[in-house]
């Protein structure tokens, strides 16, 4: 926008604004808001822009020094906001502005001299604050500037952003840095959370409180239960995580919260894995803290398939009981490892999530509500529009059967009874171990593939492992892995990056300073071929065969049942290539052995199966019926072996 018309906009000359209802442009007098094609414009001078932060006071006394804590945000806001401007508020709150930084390129908060904002990490306060918005970011509790302790995912970690909702409401207390009262009377009140990873999980606690003010929420690669983040099925995937996490993020001195970490240590109950009121406070989805029943935003979630970090069940279930309670809801879905859309979409994701916060925020009727809910990368790297995920699907049983040219088979039919296959847990063992040379006959795991497909196959959704076993001790870990064996070009998400390389070029998306630029380093997608994939994965512990809150104790000998869910996913199979499940004890490239022993189980072949959420091919017409499995004819014996020595890097765990 040309510097004549931001000037004719700060004396308060006409402009003329576009009708948020489809109604036709009125002249009014004042500061405004421009809106052109459904698009509100850049008429606001971000080099002028009012910068201030401000304590927002919080009920929580999580350092126990007597006081409430106060939480430190920096706001940038269009200067016509103190002539009468009301704009709305896009915040991010986050633990990791003074550590590792937000984005790609690792962006931390910088203050002047007097002790100003004077640089606002990412590019939201670059692009959006020219289009009236103001940008609020919040340090969660315990960190940067603001008071308390980490208490990660609990009461601490959410309420600074629950207050500062409020206080934007009028509804909580804030203060000048010289301790006066602070109001925000330069806002409608309408805001809107955005964040990666640990800022997004936020964005999804914080609405999951109920608070009224938050009109949306886009959660990015977000948590939505940290017991889902830890653990599965009472299966750890790492050990002592919470009071790490919380030392992480928390740049004070050791003393000031070690006994908030010792709390953590204690209580996230690493012993059994089990569920307890612990993580049920750190639930959003059904918690004590969170509800989402209680969620009056809506939301527009992202999430990779390939992520291990913050794995694919966080959105999916969350996706599901959004849809439950009705909630107005958006998703992209991609392929890629814990990568935030503005690295691997930029153009489509600016203009998408612009359109988002205009019809939320604004009130502007821009027609995104109405166009399909679901963004997904196929496993081609194309993008397809769905009106919903998981796709239409039929789930289909595989029965684990003995193999033809393998130690095990998969098929349409179940195995004769009493037709058993075993394996020994190995606690050292490596997915790359599961997955290497799979028609050899291994003591550590169990590889049952189906015979060369015809035509491909997608499934679109959580497959099902359901098992009926015997243990030689009272318990054990049990590992599902589903793969795709063929030689294919897929989108890297085991790379350093989750499928992305970062590139010396720039492009630039808003307005600079000199202390503030809106340039960030483009990049691209990032394919590796490979004879393998690992497309779904999953983890059990046999004491919480039937329960996440109690443990069970097995009798060795005895047949039990045991069935759990994967990750989701959405893949295609392509013809010639090979699907397969494998079954182990201990996984020790994704989870923390936890075993004093290494059980034997012997599977009941007759009674074992993989559900598979089976879809049509075709992605974009997702009404279409589910594609049915067809085999060719198993090839001679010995004629297919599968790829030997297989060795697939280890994913990043980065989660910022």
């Amino acid at each position: 926008m040309r510097q004549s018309s931001r000037l004719l906009c700060a004396v308060g000359v006409t402009l003329a604004l576009t009708a948020t209802t489809g109604g036709v442009a009125s002249a009014q007098a004042g500061p405004q808001i421009n809106v052109a094609n459904g698009r509100t414009q850049p008429v606001f001078s971000y080099a002028d822009a009012i910068r201030e932060h401000i304590a927002v006071e919080t009920p929580i006394d999580g350092d126990g020094d007597g006081k409430k804590d106060l939480a430190n945000i920096d706001i940038i806001r269009p200067r016509e906001t103190a002539q009468g401007l009301k704009v709305p508020v896009i915040m991010d709150d986050s633990p990791y502005y003074d550590n590792s930084g937000r984005g790609n390129e690792g962006e931390r908060k910088r203050y002047d001299a007097s002790g100003q904002p004077v640089k606002f990490p990412l590019y939201y306060d670059n692009y959006f604050v020219p289009r009236g918005y103001a940008v609020v970011l919040v340090d969660m509790l315990g960190t940067t500037r603001s008071e308390g302790c980490v208490d990660v995912g609990g009461a601490s970690d959410v309420a600074a952003g629950k207050a500062v909702v409020d206080w934007l409401n009028g509804r909580a207390k804030g203060y000048n840095p010289d301790g006066s009262p602070a109001t925000a009377s330069w806002t409608t009140g309408k805001v809107g959370m955005i964040g990666k990873s640990y800022d997004g999980t936020l964005a999804n606690a914080v609405a999951a409180t109920g608070v009224r003010g938050l009109e949306t929420i886009v959660p990015i690669s977000a948590i939505s239960s940290w017991y889902r983040y830890t653990r599965m099925n009472g299966v750890l995937y790492t050990d002592d995580y919470m009071p790490w996490l919380a030392d992480y993020v928390d740049t004070d001195p050791p003393a000031k919260c070690a006994a908030v970490r010792q709390r953590l240590h204690e209580e996230q109950d690493d012993a059994t894995g089990n569920y307890n009121a612990f993580w049920d406070e750190r639930n959003y989805v059904s918690g004590t803290l969170g509800d989402v029943g209680k969620v009056r935003a809506s939301v527009f979630a992202v999430h990779g398939l390939g992520d291990l970090n913050v794995k694919a069940d966080h959105f999916s279930t969350y996706w599901e009981a959004l849809a439950r309670r009705g909630v107005p809801r958006k998703l992209w879905l991609s392929q890629y490892a814990h990568v935030d859309p503005f690295d691997f979409r930029r153009e489509e994701w600016i203009d998408t999530l612009h359109a988002w916060f205009d019809r939320w925020l604004h009130n502007i009727d821009n027609g995104i509500t109405r166009e399909p809910k679901v963004d997904l990368q196929l496993t081609s790297g194309q993008w397809v529009k769905q009106t919903d995920w998981p796709s239409r699907s039929l789930n289909v049983p595989l029965w684990l059967r003995p193999g033809d040219d393998a130690q095990g088979g998969l098929g349409l039919l179940p195995a004769r009874r009493g037709t058993t296959l075993s394996f020994t847990d190995d606690p050292a063992q490596s997915e790359n171990a599961m997955v290497s040379d799979p028609t050899a006959v291994s003591p550590n795991r169990l590889a049952f593939l189906t015979p060369p497909l015809k035509r491909a196959v997608r499934f679109s959704g959580t497959p099902t492992i359901d098992i009926r076993a015997k243990l030689d001790q009272p318990d054990t870990n049990l590992t599902a892995l589903v793969v795709d064996y063929g030689e294919d070009d897929r989108v890297d998400h085991y790379g350093r990056a989750g499928g992305i390389r970062t590139l010396t070029t720039e492009s630039c998306h808003g307005e600079s300073t000199a202390d503030d630029d809106a340039c960030y380093r483009q990049t691209e997608t990032v394919i590796a071929r490979r004879p393998v994939e690992i497309v779904a994965k999953g983890w059990l512990d046999a004491h919480n065969r039937r329960s996440l809150t109690t443990s069970e104790t097995l009798t060795p000998g005895t047949n039990y049942q045991f069935t759990w869910k994967t990750l989701p996913g959405d893949y295609i199979v392509k013809p010639g290539h090979r699907l397969a499940v494998i079954l182990a004890g201990s996984d020790v490239t994704e989870t923390f052995p936890d075993q004093p022993a290494a059980a034997t189980v012997t599977v009941d072949l007759a009674a074992s199966r993989i559900w598979l959420p089976l879809a049509s091919v075709d992605a974009v017409q997702d009404a279409n019926p589910p594609a049915t499995l067809d085999f060719a004819p198993a090839p001679a014996d010995g004629e297919w072996k599968g790829p030997k020595d297989v060795v697939l890097p280890l994913q990043s765990r980065d989660f910022f």
